[in-house]
């Protein structure tokens, strides 16, 4: 058999590393499509001229591309076969990628996990994106649950890793050179610094946008993610493709300019979760909660903790959950990183 049906949860083997195929080399073209597919606007990865007054080298990706890029190489080894992409934890960005720098990533299996149908099961991995000769730029925990191809085949013994609630502010990489000093506020659209945030404070982002299945089916090309449930309508029974999780991510991230203009950097990703999915013709809000700041030794340069959460317009701005706990309905995706700005 020449063609890849998919690893099943069965396949995974604690400990095992997967070198993921292909690699992928980045240009102004995936920026110019990046920006196209999402209202980004901060102004480092919208700008060559303002990233290199920052002390960052022109051609600087986005983040969140990156994380895409990295992520869909792990797509055909890892969550082909998945029901449901479940959570992230421990992400740090390791450095800026410019264009024209090939993204390559493996893979370890940290975990597993049947689930009581037996028909199921829960795969957690540790994934490291590099670049060049395997410069590390990105590594982060997933985990995913996956479909068995045989209910009957024997569980492995659980195995579930214990991992950081967060990362903390003294683990986070500020980019080499990196200076707030000269920052322009009114190019980058907002006064708003570092100071002017308060931990507690919760900030709705006003503006919406609706998804259409265009959109997120050319994203999800573009990441070369090949998860089925976002290509194949049959996969499903209710027969729609499910929008992947980092679409909305992005969205939402590009959302939350509108009052966060001026957190330029993710530099981790403390946790997340998809809550709920995502169909074509959905509209898709965004408010964030300031949760902790901390100082940096980058001249200029603070780091915010912030949670963003992407809902529907039937969940209220600024709640989250019910008061039994639950997350409230609509609620779309609850992430947990931090960005630095300007002081």
């Amino acid at each position: 058999m020449k063609t890849n049906p998919g690893r099943f949860f069965e396949d995974y083997r604690l400990g095992e590393t997967i070198r993921h195929a292909v690699p992928r080399t980045l240009s102004g073209g995936e920026r110019a499509l990046y920006h196209a597919l999402y209202p980004q606007r901060h102004a480092i990865h919208s700008s060559d001229d303002f990233a290199e007054a920052c002390g960052l080298p022109r051609g600087v990706l986005d983040d969140l591309l990156v994380f895409h890029t990295v992520f869909g190489k792990t797509v055909p080894d890892v969550s082909l076969n998945a029901v449901a992409n479940l959570g992230y934890a421990e992400g740090r960005w390791l450095r800026p990628v410019v264009t024209g720098e090939t993204l390559t990533a493996t893979s370890e299996v940290i975990g597993l996990k049947e689930n009581s149908n037996g028909t199921t099961g829960v795969v957690w991995v540790r994934t490291t994106g590099r670049a060049g000769e395997g410069d590390p730029v990105l590594e982060y925990v997933r985990w995913v649950m996956v479909r068995k191809r045989d209910p009957g085949a024997p569980a492995p013994e659980p195995t579930v890793p214990t991992l950081s609630p967060m990362v903390s502010a003294d683990r986070l990489i500020v980019p080499g050179g990196l200076d707030f000093t000269g920052y322009d506020f009114a190019l980058a659209g907002e006064p708003h610094r570092w100071g002017d945030y308060d931990v507690g404070e919760t900030i709705d982002h006003v503006d919406r946008v609706t998804v259409e299945d265009a959109e997120h089916m050319l994203a999800t090309r573009l990441w070369q993610n090949t998860a089925k449930v976002h290509f194949d309508a049959t996969h499903r029974d209710d027969g729609r493709r499910l929008i992947y999780g980092g679409h909305v991510i992005s969205l939402a991230r590009a959302l939350s300019f509108n009052g966060l203009a001026n957190a330029q950097i993710l530099v981790a990703l403390n946790g997340g979760a998809h809550v709920s999915p995502l169909f074509a013709g959905d509209t898709v809000c965004a408010w964030s909660e300031v949760l902790e700041k901390a100082e940096t030794a980058a001249p200029g340069v603070g780091a915010v903790r912030l949670r963003l959460v992407a809902h529907k317009p039937e969940a209220p701005a600024g709640q989250l959950r019910t008061e039994g706990g639950k997350y409230l309905p609509g609620v779309l995706l609850d992430l947990d990183y931090w960005a630095l700005m300007p002081v």
